[in-house]
């Protein structure tokens, strides 16, 4: 056991060199099962290959060494499928051979526009096609730039980010990692232009939740230099695109898009499974959702009644749209489902129990298994994950990937009435949700800068 465990970890230890310089100098994030191999950690790679133990570590290894002796860059390649092929140089033949980045602004450096900072900026994790360029803010005081690099760097939730974070006072910049990325200083989106910085053809992503339709974001999307919105909140008069479930209905044409809550992004997923394979009647979602930044500390003038209250000391009822947003990534479920949440004096963490009347009976192990396998598949790993954990609590997820994670010891099943719960890091979830759609516009960025020079091509000749 012991030779085969030290066996294990030396293979391991043997790809961080190549998927670090995959991801650093050509921009090729490799996956297996839709799960991210990233070169900053052994363990993150032995647990990996743990929840897939028919994988040869050895074919891997070569199958990276190929990867890496090809041409290909600005992509995501799937481990699995080349691990399937006899023929791997032609697979790889047909991947892009070099493309654009797309850079990246963050409007709004609060807690989610920090977290995602730190997914793209992550050491070992690669975001092909995209690079973060600029974070536009409101100047907050004398030293801001250095309290926003000790706002990235330390954080009572996440801990220390690993990452290196410096201040560049002469240019107004912090460098993450040795990238240079802009801050830019702007009390109203009207004010920014994003050539003046250097910035061409870029993602925006408005983590404020000021402006949440259409008219409002388009107020980014007329600035110079920006050519796609996404907002990270529910959106009006848009698509709302729930990552794994109907980001499909995202098109070149769209320019304005929003990621939806966490709390939908939790949900969605596991409801998209069930509504599947039983179809759901009708249901009701009851969010626990630690307190966030727009509820006050100690009693005081709140736009909301009760988010006036004390955030620590009380659970506070209050209303969530989520539920109602779930049939914007689901249709067949318009009209079934109401939902409410209690805000309850935890920081972070969340959990969002369904109380659903499937169309057909079923048992609380068939709905676990059917879950389980669904958050095995490459297509919907990232957004579903299994717990079997009998001491599990919320601090257990604090960090975790998926967008919502079945606590499958508390599944109850009666006949077709079910309840599921289900938790989520409404923080850093959600913003690898928000990540993993920036990279699916970028694509679309790639692909039409490649049709673009087709027809250029196409007129010169």
């Amino acid at each position: 056991m012991t030779n085969t465990w030290l066996q294990t970890l030396a293979q391991a230890e043997s790809m961080i060199p190549l998927l670090g310089k995959l991801g650093r100098e050509r921009s090729v994030k490799i996956e297996l099962a839709g799960n991210p191999l990233m070169a900053d950690s052994v363990t993150g790679l032995m647990a990996a290959f743990d929840q897939h133990p028919e994988s040869d570590l050895t074919q891997v290894y070569q199958v990276l060494e190929q990867v890496l002796a090809s041409d290909v860059s600005h992509t995501v390649v799937e481990l699995e499928s080349l691990l399937a092929e006899a023929d791997i140089a032609s697979v790889l033949a047909a991947k892009p051979k070099s493309g654009a980045e797309t850079p990246v602004v963050l409007y709004g450096f609060g807690r989610i526009g920090r977290l995602v900072a730190r997914r793209m900026c992550t050491l070992g994790h690669t975001t092909p096609g995209m690079n973060l360029a600029a974070i536009v803010v409101r100047k907050a005081c004398n030293n801001d730039l250095s309290k926003r690099a000790s706002l990235l760097k330390y954080d009572s939730v996440h801990g220390v980010y690993e990452g290196l974070v410096k201040v560049d006072e002469v240019n107004q910049a912090l460098i993450i990692n040795g990238l240079p990325v802009k801050i830019i200083y702007a009390s109203d989106p009207a004010e920014v232009d994003y050539h003046a910085h250097g910035i061409d053809d870029a993602l925006l992503v408005d983590n404020t939740g000021r402006w949440r339709d259409r008219d409002g974001l388009n107020v980014h999307l007329n600035r110079p230099g920006i050519s796609r919105v996404v907002l990270t909140a529910p959106g009006k008069e848009m698509k709302n695109i729930v990552f794994g479930v109907n980001d499909s209905d995202v098109t070149e044409d769209d320019r304005i898009i929003s990621a939806a809550s966490c709390t939908t992004n939790a949900i969605t997923p596991i409801l998209s499974v069930l509504e599947n394979e039983y179809g759901i009647e009708s249901g009701h979602v009851e969010t626990v959702h630690a307190y966030t930044n727009d509820q006050n500390l100690i009693d005081n003038i709140h736009k909301s009644d009760r988010r006036g209250r004390a955030a620590s000391m009380n659970m506070v009822m209050t209303e969530t749209g989520a539920a109602k947003a779930v049939s914007k990534a689901i249709p067949t479920l318009e009209g079934k489902l109401s939902g409410s949440a209690i805000r309850v004096p935890v920081i972070n963490v969340s959990i969002a129990v369904l109380s659903l009347n499937l169309k057909s009976t079923s048992s609380a192990e068939e709905i676990n298994q059917l879950l389980k396998r669904a958050s095995n598949s490459a297509e919907l790993t990232g957004q579903i994950g299994y717990s079997d954990g009998a001491d599990a609590v919320s601090s257990d997820f604090i960090g975790s990937q998926q967008a919502g994670i079945l606590d499958s010891l508390s599944t109850k099943v009666r006949d077709n009435q079910a309840i599921l719960y289900v938790w989520y890091d409404n923080e850093y979830g959600y913003s690898c949700q928000v990540v993993r759609l920036m990279e699916k516009l970028t694509k679309l960025n790639a692909f039409n800068e490649k049709k673009s020079v087709t027809l250029q091509t196409d007129q010169a000749a």
